[in-house]
């Protein structure tokens, strides 16, 4: 056991890896950044050895899986070679989520505009109701018995095609448009199964941190910039100010991510 650990002392710390196969594969640390949405900062530091900045050992190994992916490493490598330099326990296998945490409230309602427009739809049907029965009541006695003689009454048009059911109305622009301008707004829903979620806003200060479970949303809002970091990336559903994220996501893959009000650039 001793010989494994003097033997990962010996070798070439993770950063160092890093950087010198990222200037191999001829790649700035502001391309590598923009591929993996890791922060520079943080891409800096960890090609200094320096994983205080990335929140702990979870979150250091996603962001060494994401840089060695990104620069042509091998990541799996990279990952027991931190464990072994840095003492860290290798993470806990499991299928289940990689953290347990209370469950998180359902959904909100739908917006309050569908509400409307559905009683707007009832206050027409019950006034078109309303005004039929007063117009039966008024009607002349002689032409009722002229068509009670002439047979079975053949359906008004009309009246079918009041009877006809009204359908709801699609979604539209306004619910992008109701998502203020000048803030980020990022939605994120579980579909598919159950993934651990970290949401932090420009200033670092954390908005959520636990499992989200199939099925279940949460909306995270700032004046700047919202950063995510999704533990099974694949099982996640995104909006962002509005519009969805076409990213396709792997499952069980680790994904961070960042945006701001002016995201997403495209669709």
């Amino acid at each position: 056991m001793s010989n494994g650990n003097s033997s990962a002392k010996d070798r070439p710390s993770v950063g160092r890896i890093l950087q010198q196969a990222r200037i191999e594969a001829k790649l700035t640390v502001d391309e590598v950044s923009s591929s993996t949405r890791v922060r520079i900062p943080i891409v800096h530091a960890i090609e200094q050895d320096d994983f205080s900045r990335c929140g702990g050992d979870v979150y250091a190994r996603g962001h060494i899986r994401s840089l060695a992916k990104a620069v042509g490493a091998d990541a799996d490598e990279l990952i027991e070679l931190f464990n072994a330099q840095q003492g860290a326990p290798p993470p806990p296998l499991s299928s289940g989520p990689l953290f347990e945490a209370e469950r998180i409230r359902p959904e909100p309602r739908r917006p309050n505009w569908t509400a409307a427009m559905v009683a707007a739809i009832v206050a027409v049907i019950g006034f078109v109701g309303f005004t039929f029965f007063s117009g039966g009541d008024s009607e002349d006695p002689g032409t009722v018995a002229e068509r009670s003689e002439a047979g079975p009454p053949t359906a008004d048009p009309e009246e079918e095609a009041r009877e006809e059911p009204t359908p709801e109305p699609e979604p539209s622009e306004s619910a992008v448009a109701a998502v203020p301008a000048d803030r980020v707004t990022v939605r994120a829903t579980a579909e598919g199964g159950s993934s651990w979620i970290s949401a932090r806003d420009s200033n670092g200060g954390t908005l959520f941190e636990g499992v989200l479970q199939e099925g279940d949303s949460e909306t995270f809002t700032d004046e700047e910039q919202i950063d995510l970091v999704l533990g099974n990336a694949g099982a996640v559903r995104l909006h962002v100010n509005g519009r969805p994220i076409e990213d396709v996501f792997e499952m069980g893959q680790v994904e961070r991510l960042s945006y701001t009000p002016g995201d997403p650039s495209e669709g």
